[in-house]
């Protein structure tokens, strides 16, 4: 298994929303509230906001089983991107890529998030593990 770069956060973000689970039942009001705030941006299109709550989804999941409670999302702008930052408080952990587990067994979270977020990182605080997915404005 492999974990995902670990650069510095994203200092030029502003905060735009943020939401706490402490269960799998805040994940609908999650999608739902997400896409509202995604609205009036430039990833406001069927495939922009389908990709970016594919990856909070399966973020928060993994922080929801994985790490410990609350799950704190948190949505950032900053020029050119969103960046959707998801924090538990398990400090012990690491976020990993399981390259050996079949399709169809789980594990799929990260590497989903990889593949429909334009960069993936993760850091730890004193008090918080977290991953990032930046959304650029404009794909290639």
């Amino acid at each position: 298994m492999t974990s995902p770069p670990a650069p510095v956060p994203h200092p030029a973000a502003t905060q735009l929303r943020s939401w706490n689970l402490d269960g799998v039942g805040g994940l609908r009001h999650l999608r739902a509230d997400l896409r509202d705030a995604v609205a009036g941006t430039p990833l406001d299109d069927e495939d922009g906001l389908d990709r970016i709550t594919v990856v909070a989804t399966e973020l928060a999941t993994n922080a929801l089983r994985h790490g410990r409670a609350p799950t704190v999302i948190r949505l950032f702008r900053e020029p050119g991107a969103l960046v959707l930052d998801v924090a538990d408080h398990d400090l012990a952990g690491e976020p990993l890529f399981d390259q050996e587990r079949p399709i169809g067994l789980g594990g799929l979270g990260l590497r989903l998030a990889r593949t429909f977020a334009t960069d993936l990182g993760w850091y730890r605080t004193a008090e918080t593990k977290h991953i990032w997915a930046r959304f650029d404005f404009v794909r290639d």
